[in-house]
């Protein structure tokens, strides 16, 4: 971690499963100082103590402060003297932004707007924003906000030389037992003696572990060029693979309810698109789409144009690696979440 080495990093929406990966990655490390922005002190109070009960000679380096990414004074108030800033602070709940979707406005795109402007006023070094494959072809009013914040990262990044701030985006897809995510909802279920809840088998989606979110922020953070968007080449699954994995390790045989699609729900998700791939670039594990650099001049492109197209296509959950029902069960049983589960669930039965 000699990139941090003494240096002061800023989580907004630090309380998430995203801000405690990154306490548990790199609090034990030379780092100075980690900041955890959010406006919710009943979580703050409980990572306090969490962290000073798992990791007392380092706990001290977490400093806390209580704000909202929708209110520019408050992340002004909070920015001073950062380096760097992961921006995680989101509404990620596709049916709770259908239904309030300038809520989801108000946050993912306003307040990423905000914190990138106070960014760039404090000289913040580099800003690296998380975004969510639903922002590819969107048809949710998540997804719809999100593909918004990726345009202000784009556009701010174009404001500022990245001698000064550098801003990236990282986009990527499920993250396996997250909060708010359905395999910790279908643990309780199982817990509860009730049936799963699958909305429709056949959907595929991309999934990930923490520790890979992580892993592609970094990657962004060390390789990223300034206007970037990052994606990770994941593997996906169908809900009815996952769901299986779940209850093949808790409860075989359990029960498996179907319960029909939710609002704003897609079949497949979308980590790069066709349009996007026309300038992509191929890293190996990961895809960088680069900043269109153009202005509005438009006309100097009529004479300039570029004939040849790049030959990637769309990559989406339907056509990546599909893993099967013993994949992903072996990738679920790396997670300690899971393994924590299992120990609870054991000494119950």
């Amino acid at each position: 971690m000699g990139i941090f080495t003494g240096k002061t990093l800023m989580i907004t929406g630090g309380t998430g499963s995203f801000g405690n990966a990154i306490l548990n990655r790199f609090l034990e490390t030379d780092i100075a100082q980690i900041r955890i922005f959010s406006r919710d002190e009943k979580k703050q109070d409980d990572m306090r103590h969490e962290f000073q009960s798992k990791m007392p000679e380092s706990s001290d380096k977490i400093k806390f402060f209580i704000g909202d990414v929708r209110d520019s004074a408050s992340v002004k108030n909070a920015i001073h003297d950062v380096d760097y800033i992961f921006h995680a602070a989101a509404l990620k709940q596709v049916p709770s932004c259908e239904f309030f979707p300038m809520e989801a406005v108000k946050t993912n795109v306003i307040g990423t707007d905000n914190v990138l402007g106070a960014a760039i006023d404090e000289g913040v070094k580099t800003v690296i924003c998380l975004s969510t494959d639903k922002a590819a072809y969107p048809v949710n009013a998540m997804g719809t906000s999100k593909a918004m914040m990726e345009k202000v990262i784009v556009a701010k990044s174009r404001t500022v030389s990245p001698d000064k701030t550098k801003i990236c985006c990282t986009r990527y897809g499920n993250v396996m037992c997250s909060r708010g995510s359905v395999i910790p909802l279908w643990i309780d279920q199982i817990k509860s003696g009730n049936p799963i809840t699958v909305t429709e088998p056949s959907m595929t989606r991309f999934i990930m572990s923490l520790d890979e979110a992580v892993d592609l922020v970094l990657f962004a953070f060390e390789k990223g060029i300034s206007g970037d968007i990052l994606v990770q080449k994941a593997p996906a699954c169908t809900i009815e693979t996952l769901a299986r994995a779940v209850t093949g390790l808790f409860a075989p045989n359990h029960e498996i309810r179907i319960i029909g699609i939710r609002h704003g729900e897609k079949m497949y998700e979308t980590l790069l698109t066709n349009e996007e791939c026309a300038n992509a670039i191929d890293l190996g594990g990961f895809y960088r789409v680069p900043c269109d650099q153009r202005d509005l001049n438009y006309d100097k492109y009529f004479a300039q144009g570029n004939i040849q197209r790049n030959p990637l296509t769309e990559f989406n959950s339907n056509n990546t690696e599909l893993l099967g029902v013993e994949q992903v069960m072996e990738k679920l049983m790396k997670l300690d979440y899971i393994k924590e589960e299992l120990r609870a669930w054991e000494g119950v039965k």
